[in-house]
């Protein structure tokens, strides 16, 4: 019975640390246009609240695009391809 929870909380365990791994790699490169203050905040949420940081982050910041780059676009909204 141990060896069966102990299996479920490495598994939480490695999907908490991948989800840490992700807030922190999208704060530090594809939001551009946040200040450096509120990176640092993420960085520290995400490392201390790891599963739940990472999906506070999803809601507040990534899902809205709150800060990423927008596509490149021509005058008619049309995304450019080269």
């Amino acid at each position: 019975m141990f060896v069966m929870f102990a299996g479920f909380f490495i598994v939480l365990g490695l999907i908490g640390l991948a989800a840490m791994i992700w807030v922190i790699y999208d704060v530090l490169v594809n939001q551009t246009r946040m200040p450096d203050v509120e990176k640092i905040i993420w960085i520290l949420v995400a490392l201390l609240l790891g599963l739940i940081g990472a999906i506070i982050y999803y809601v507040i910041v990534k899902a809205p695009r709150k800060y990423e780059k927008p596509k490149d676009k021509n005058e008619e909204g049309e995304i450019r391809v080269y």
